[in-house]
């Protein structure tokens, strides 16, 4: 069994202000410019999922929001540096039934405003075509509708136009729609041990200093960086597998072979009781 060289981890700087961690579905996202900010300087990378306001119509170049892993999350929240927690239930009915009465306040303005527009919009096609009919009896008759449309006239609420929201302002859950939603995760929803041992791995390596990404195109668990990721390639592919876990000699070759065509160095990294993590590298040297 080796280990990989012990290196100097990054600190927090951050610890005094908790960062806004995010649920969309399932995902943890981070928003804010500061909150990307702080968690880079801590080691933890994440992966960008939005488009550039100004090019938006390429995905070379992604922004914000940052997707963390959940093995970054879960660190974050071991360092104090917790999401902030759900609103306060205290009175959620009359919050509820508050915000009801003022979204029916907003819509009936805004109908009492249409309907003036409306109303006023109406007055306008008939004068224009006062002033351009040519006989006496068809004024007259213009000049009639005109006087009467200003008791008989009605908008119907079925031609009101209402504004749709294209942005959420808060991505925030409950604290039971958050457990439902962590459910949902296929991540999450593996095994206990499984996600334990990613987790223990994560930890260690991350505590000696490397820089972590997800390594699932390349058929691991990990990409493990010597440094940050945008100054660095990664040197190991990180597998996590428990200590009295059998391996095909097969998948062992298939695994170091891949290795091998992407210049990296495979780790089978196994988490002991102790919590202590055991690592085992694997190079492709040729067929016998």
């Amino acid at each position: 069994m080796e280990e990989p060289p012990p290196r100097t981890a990054a600190t927090s700087v951050c610890d005094s202000s908790p960062l806004a961690v995010s649920l969309c579905d399932s995902a943890p996202l981070l928003w804010r410019v500061g909150d990307l900010r702080s968690v880079r300087a801590q080691g933890l990378v994440g992966a960008l999922l939005g488009a550039l306001p100004r090019t938006p119509r390429q995905n070379v170049r992604l922004g914000r929001p940052l997707l963390l892993l959940p093995e970054e999350e879960r660190l974050l929240t071991e360092r104090h540096v917790t999401p902030p927690t759900a609103p306060s239930t205290d009175n959620q009915d009359g919050g509820v039934e508050l915000q009801v009465q003022q979204y029916q306040e907003a819509q009936q303005r805004s109908y009492e405003e249409q309907s003036v527009l409306a109303l006023e919009d109406r007055k306008s096609a008939l004068l224009r075509a006062m002033t351009s009919s040519p006989t006496e009896s068809g004024d007259e008759s213009l000049q009639r509708r005109l006087v009467a449309l200003e008791s008989s006239f009605s908008f119907p609420r079925s031609a009101m136009a209402v504004q749709l929201s294209t942005a959420r302002a808060g991505l925030s859950y409950c604290a039971d729609a958050r457990d439902f939603l962590r459910a949902d995760w296929p991540i999450r929803a593996q095994d206990e041990p499984r996600r334990a041992a990613r987790y223990q791995v994560f930890r260690d390596l991350r505590g000696r200093g490397f820089y972590l990404t997800s390594a699932g195109k390349f058929g691991g668990d990990f990409l493990v960086y010597p440094g940050d990721p945008l100054r660095f390639h990664a040197h190991f592919i990180a597998v996590c597998v428990s200590l009295d876990e059998s391996l095909s000699l097969l998948d062992i070759l298939a695994v170091s072979r891949l290795g091998s065509n992407v210049k990296k160095t495979v780790l089978l990294c196994s988490p002991g009781t102790d919590g202590r993590v055991a690592y085992t590298s694997l190079q492709w040297s040729g067929m016998v």
